[in-house]
């Protein structure tokens, strides 16, 4: 009777143990997924206030693997014409800090079943190099399983959120997909919302006719290069730019062709130019390059280019006739001693400069370049 009652006793004690292991294996399952879920909430408060396109990937990229404990995430988006990519570029978006931004020309190319009426699903599977080459172009060594997530905004799949792990239980077909597709619409939100905001910020710095820089833009970015190139001590340029007789093109072949030509002068004056150069329009027929790390100089072997390819080839008018333009361009750099002044000061003594030797330029006949 006793050796009943001590053996039940054992076993109601064992009972006892093992529901005490189960509960603490549970409330340490409970609490980490507690700080999971806190820490997703504040990943998702810091993407949510992002303040530009810049800020909200490069949160993505610094937080999320840290977050979700990843081996490498990346980003695609579906950028047709290269807009994004060309926007962002002229909004000085740093892509070198960036390598995980990836941009393709179709939808097709990020890999999901897009069926007509069917919005695509995430796909969990095992990591395959070829398969998978495009959305891990650097992946780390041991990558063993991955999750694309489609990013879709008005039934419209505008990029892919891209996850690996060297855990290959991670991502697998058989896991739920409702986490990930909560974190890929917020990611798409985000996007869709920055991207937004950038575009009307890009349209408030670009000229309308031409899709150049305008004046706001170009004193802005001269204050920023004035004081960059005080702290890494780099010569900057201006050249100062103007159509040659332009009143009498609109004159004589309407502002149709003024239009017509502006752009196509717009045009072959970037053609010259380095990724690192600015061009604006500072109204009428006049134009403004901003030249980084450059002397006197070799600014003014860039504005000969620039003369010599508007004036050697005659421009084309929709009747159909050639008509030959030329500009005058003055051409000043920044020296040692104006860095010691004040940096409007400074910006607008040289685009003073360059707009004197513009006058020069022209005074000694147009169609020529003067430095001053």
């Amino acid at each position: 009777m006793h050796e009943q009652q001590g053996a039940s006793v054992r076993e109601l004690m064992a009972e006892n143990a093992a529901l005490r292991r189960q509960l603490a294996s549970l409330i340490d399952q409970a609490e980490s997924n507690h700080a999971i879920m806190m820490r997703h909430q504040g990943f998702d408060l810091d993407i949510v206030g992002a303040g530009s396109f810049q800020e909200l990937v490069a949160t993505i990229f610094r937080q999320l693997p840290i977050v979700s404990s990843l081996d490498i995430v990346t980003l695609s988006l579906v950028d047709a014409g290269a807009d994004i990519y060309t926007v962002m570029h002229k909004l000085d978006v740093d892509f070198e800090a960036l390598p995980n931004l990836l941009f393709h020309e179709h939808a097709e190319e990020l890999g999901f079943d897009l069926e007509p009426g069917r919005p695509p699903r995430p796909r969990l599977l095992p990591y395959h190099p070829l398969s998978h080459g495009m959305a891990f172009p650097h992946p780390p060594a041991g990558l063993a399983s991955v999750a694309l997530v489609p990013l879709i905004r008005n039934r419209r799949l505008i990029g892919s959120l891209n996850l690996g792990s060297r855990d290959p239980s991670r991502f697998t077909p058989l896991l739920g997909t409702d986490f990930v597709e909560h974190m890929g619409s917020i990611i798409a939100i985000c996007l869709e919302n920055v991207i937004s905001n950038e575009m009307l910020k890009y349209i408030g710095l670009t000229d309308a006719l031409t899709g150049v820089y305008n004046r706001r833009y170009m004193d802005r970015r001269l204050a920023e290069e004035i004081a960059r190139a005080r702290r890494q001590s780099y010569r900057i340029a201006c050249m100062y730019i103007d159509v040659d007789h332009f009143k009498q093109v609109n004159d004589s072949h309407g502002h149709q062709a003024g239009d017509d030509v502006l752009r196509e002068v717009a045009a072959r004056i970037k053609a010259e130019l380095r990724m690192s150069d600015a061009l604006g329009r500072f109204g009428g027929e006049e134009f403004v390059v901003l030249l980084i790390d450059a002397d006197l100089d070799s600014a003014g072997i860039v504005a000969q280019r620039i003369r010599a390819s508007v004036a050697d080839k005659p421009f084309l008018l929709p009747e159909g006739q050639g008509l030959s333009v030329t500009v005058s361009i003055g051409v000043a750099a920044l020296n040692d001693f104006e860095r010691e002044h004040a940096i409007e000061e400074v910006a607008s003594a040289l685009v003073a400069q360059a707009d004197g030797a513009l006058y020069q330029a022209k005074q000694q006949g147009r169609n020529r370049v003067v430095t001053g």
